[in-house]
């Protein structure tokens, strides 16, 4: 593809082009210094057409059939309820398996098939911060493309959770009903973190199964705080095979961000959201810079060898490796920039 500016990539982007909007992700999936500058100054230009899709948070675990229920839903949400529907995933694992969660799109191929829909991998970035942060910016780049759900799935149940509860409206936490303890694995931040629970694979055999499930799933969620004005996730069953119960699914999904907009506390989470990225960003920036400088690289390798040789604690190392970062600072791009503020 030619080479585009960042305006032409803006426009193709409003205009619905996926080609460009697939360069557009790919441009701010980049970690290289140059590329995060054309990413920066893409997403101030599309920013006023961002924020209006509804984003929805989606994990599980092993075995729930995530692919399958987004496969399935995003299916509904297109040709039902007339959606253009995004999927993003949120996989840091994938540079140590080689692929992601979406990679084989073989999985959704109903929903892969449609025009209003995108199907997205995450970038193999190696850590969670990296893969969350160009997980967000992709979203925003599919907001101002005209996507008006953005479905954010991520692998399994642990810390990427918390990332996508963090940039989503709603968090949608899938189980599948299994012989024994139905509640083992599930972790209580987990069901804390969730607005609405489904329990997946309700049909056939395991119908009952589903049923019983989410009775003691609804008195967990009964457990876990005495505060009855609390609002408590609405544990409901559905099968992505006959596609029952996942209209009453997505009803209560949608009547949580309702919910939110009434109380008015949706424009507060995201600004919450904004908060939290902000020093997100300014972590990641300072982690990434430390560990790329080569004068910070040399001097800890030098901490680290004194460290294990017992001649040097790690109090007084972290101190040496902190004034070489202060010394390497002029050499940082973000160093140069101007501290001021924009105007308004």
């Amino acid at each position: 593809m030619r080479k585009v500016s960042i305006e032409e990539l803006a426009d193709k982007i409003v205009d619905g082009s996926r080609g460009h909007i697939a360069r557009a992700i790919t441009l701010v999936e980049s970690t290289k210094p140059e590329h995060r500058e054309l990413a920066h100054q893409l997403l101030k230009r599309i920013a006023p057409l961002t924020g209006q899709a509804f984003r929805v948070g989606i994990s599980g675990v092993p075995g729930a059939g995530k692919s399958t229920f987004v496969d399935a839903m995003g299916v509904k949400l297109i040709d039902e309820r007339k959606h253009k529907v995004a999927v993003l995933a949120v996989d840091p694992s994938s540079s140590r398996t080689g692929g992601s969660i979406l990679g084989d799109r073989t999985r959704m191929a109903e929903l892969a098939s449609r025009e209003n829909a995108f199907i997205r991998p995450s970038p193999s970035s190696g850590h969670l911060g990296g893969v969350a942060r160009a997980t967000r910016e992709s979203m925003l780049v599919l907001e101002a493309a005209g996507y008006d759900v953005i479905l954010v799935e991520t692998v399994g149940v642990g810390q990427s959770e918390i990332a996508v509860s963090g940039m989503t409206d709603t968090f949608l936490m899938l189980q599948v009903a299994r012989t024994g303890d139905q509640l083992q694995g599930i972790k209580r931040g987990i069901l804390e973190l969730a607005d609405v629970i489904g329990i997946t694979k309700a049909d056939g055999d395991n119908e009952q199964a589903a049923r019983v499930a989410a009775r003691e799933l609804s008195i967990a969620m009964k457990l876990i705080t005495s505060d009855t004005k609390k609002r408590r996730a609405p544990v409901m069953t559905c099968s992505s095979y006959t596609g029952v119960g996942l209209d009453e699914l997505w009803d209560a999904v949608e009547k949580h961000r309702a919910e939110l907009e009434q109380e008015g506390s949706l424009h507060a989470r995201r600004l919450a959201q904004q908060r939290d990225w902000l020093w997100n960003m300014v972590r990641d920036e300072l982690a990434e810079s430390l560990r790329t400088s080569p004068e910070v690289r040399s001097v800890a390798d030098q901490v680290e060898s004194r460290l294990a040789e017992e001649s040097l604690s790690a109090l007084e190392g972290s101190q040496v490796i902190l004034r070489a970062f202060a010394q390497a600072l002029p050499s940082f791009p973000w160093a140069h920039s101007h501290a001021a503020l924009p105007d308004a």
